[in-house]
């Protein structure tokens, strides 16, 4: 849960400049993805969050919003199925929910997510450098339809985290996808995804709406057959 907070409240729904995919359609690459993602504060967006696991019959649902009021907080609320807000300040997380007393402990007890958080304000800030010291970066798609994968390269994240999935459409990005080592992939809807995903609860419709806006049509079945070489 700590990771998708700090993920998707370091990815606020864009307001830059409008994508130039009209240009040069068949070129993406990570420098300009990341210009495409820098965001000041304060940004706020709404978010609907696929969780799995292995001890629930069906994957939960979470929707409510994510807020950075500056350039040091990050905020997550969930508005249901229950409420609670998720602080980041300052190396610090507060865990809040009504009737109880808030939970308080320092990112350095979970080192790779305090290099987490430090990632994805190089993000927001379009340094590419910098996110490439702890990631190896891949990109694929169009500028109408692209995605950036972000593989550690630190050993303590990757016993953590496999990998992280941006999905966008032009200068928006609508999807993020987390994959730990141990458990089902984590999708976070926000922007026009999240909107889209008013009302909708099945598992397979809200993967659908994540890849949707991103990921490459699978090749037809004449285009499988061309690809597949003849056997001897």
């Amino acid at each position: 849960m700590l990771a998708a907070a700090i993920l998707a409240s370091s990815a606020m729904e864009l307001r830059a400049a409008p994508s130039d995919a009209g240009n040069d359609p068949s070129r993406v690459d990570s420098e300009w993805i990341l210009s495409k993602l820098v965001q000041p504060a304060p940004a706020r967006t709404s978010f609907v969050e696929l969780r799995g696991s292995k001890l629930l019959k069906k994957p939960l649902r979470l929707q409510g919003e994510y807020l950075r009021p500056d350039a040091d907080t990050l905020v997550r609320k969930v508005a249901a199925p229950y409420a609670e807000t998720t602080t980041i300040r300052a190396g610090e997380v507060e865990i809040a929910r009504a009737g109880k007393s808030p939970r308080r402990f320092s990112l350095a007890r979970v080192p790779e997510m305090a290099g987490l958080q430090s990632s994805f304000g190089a993000l927001l800030s379009g340094d590419r450098r910098a996110l490439e010291q702890r990631y190896a970066l891949h990109t694929q798609g169009t500028r109408q339809r692209w995605t950036m994968t972000l593989t550690p390269k630190d050993a303590a994240m990757r016993k953590k985290i496999q990998t992280i999935t941006l999905y966008g459409r032009g200068s928006e990005l609508r999807c993020i996808e987390t994959q730990p080592t141990e458990a089902d992939a984590q999708r976070t809807l926000l922007a026009g995804a999240a909107r889209a995903a008013e009302g909708v609860t099945g598992a397979g419709a809200l993967a659908t709406l994540c890849y949707g806006g991103a990921k490459p049509a699978a090749p037809t079945a004449n285009e499988a057959a061309a690809q597949t070489p003849p056997r001897p």
